[in-house]
């Protein structure tokens, strides 16, 4: 973006910073941060976000375009691969890094731009950043996920996932042995009192109901096999860090750094290893399974051969 001003008689006087604002109808912090850069010059040099407006002054700005965090960025990500199309849906495998759609703060691949770049042509209704999404993995969460391609799909996925039809089961390698080996987690989950990016076990939470059943166990750490009743944000983390056994490489739940360096991970061992759900026309039952990515396969070898 490039742009001249010449400072007239109202401008006289005002922060350089603040002139900006107006003009362009930025932040003042963001043209602060322009002048502090360097992208702002009066007659061919940088000029500080403090220095007064002078009569006459030809103030230049050279600043970067702003990218929009909503915007679809269409790209082509290798690892993503198809699992099963229909006219109606197509089921992939995602991997790790990868959110499911734009968001404020993220500058990584999306599952809606990955689509886009491997020529699908999702149509539903919602916002464009959001095309056909019925549900969501963490970035750091690999594994099984079903996007709806047309309308009458988006519809029926919406609704069977609000009706909790779908069956949606992950593994996740959790420290320590869980009691009982076979058991549920009833627990309602918010957001967190003192950190907006994580969420945590509250009396005012959300209902959150967790089934799971340990499939081996390692001493220090356990692999066991989870069924989500409901679908909160990072409920399958939130409620076996509330138990004290939170999934390995999970340090922002409390997860022990020195195993999860011992195990090459970093990040959560957590995969959405199946899902199940009504075909959105024919109704019959389809299930879909996603095998473990390299970096969960590696972790558990190490475990299984009796390294910890």
């Amino acid at each position: 973006m490039r742009e001249d001003f010449v400072a007239d008689d109202d401008a006289v006087g005002l922060r350089a910073d603040a002139f900006l604002s107006s003009q362009l109808g930025v932040s003042r912090g963001e043209a602060a941060q322009w002048c502090t850069e360097g992208w702002v010059t009066v007659s061919g040099h940088p000029i500080a976000k403090s220095r007064k407006v002078r009569r006459g002054d030809v103030i230049q700005v050279n600043a970067p375009e702003r990218i929009d965090p909503m915007a679809v960025k269409v790209e082509t990500v290798q690892e993503l691969k198809i699992l099963g199309e229909d006219p109606d849906f197509v089921v992939i495998d995602k991997p790790v890094g990868v959110a499911a759609h734009p968001s404020p703060g993220w500058v990584g691949p999306t599952v809606v731009g990955a689509l886009a770049g491997a020529g699908y042509r999702i149509s539903t209704s919602g916002s464009p950043e959001r095309q056909g999404i019925v549900h969501r993995l963490d970035v750091g969460t690999s594994g099984v996920m079903v996007v709806a391609q047309t309308e009458r799909g988006y519809t029926a996925l919406k609704r069977a996932f609000k009706e909790r039809t779908p069956t949606k089961i992950y593994h996740a390698v959790v420290q320590g042995l869980p009691e009982p080996l076979k058991g549920t987690i009833d627990a309602p989950i918010g957001r967190h009192p003192n950190h907006s990016w994580k969420f945590a076990v509250l009396e005012d939470g959300r209902n959150a109901v967790t089934h799971y059943e340990v499939l081996e166990a390692f001493g220090a750490a356990s692999l066991v096999e989870v069924h989500l009743e409901t679908g909160r944000t990072h409920q399958i983390r939130v409620h076996f860090s509330a138990l004290k056994h939170p999934c390995a490489g999970d340090q922002t739940y409390g997860a022990d750094p020195r195993l999860a360096a011992e195990l090459g991970l970093v990040r959560q061992w957590l995969h959405a290893h199946k899902l199940g759900f009504p075909h959105p026309v024919t109704g019959e039952f389809v299930e879909f399974v996603s095998e473990y990515p390299a970096d969960l396969r590696h972790a558990l070898e190490l475990l299984r051969d009796g390294a910890h």
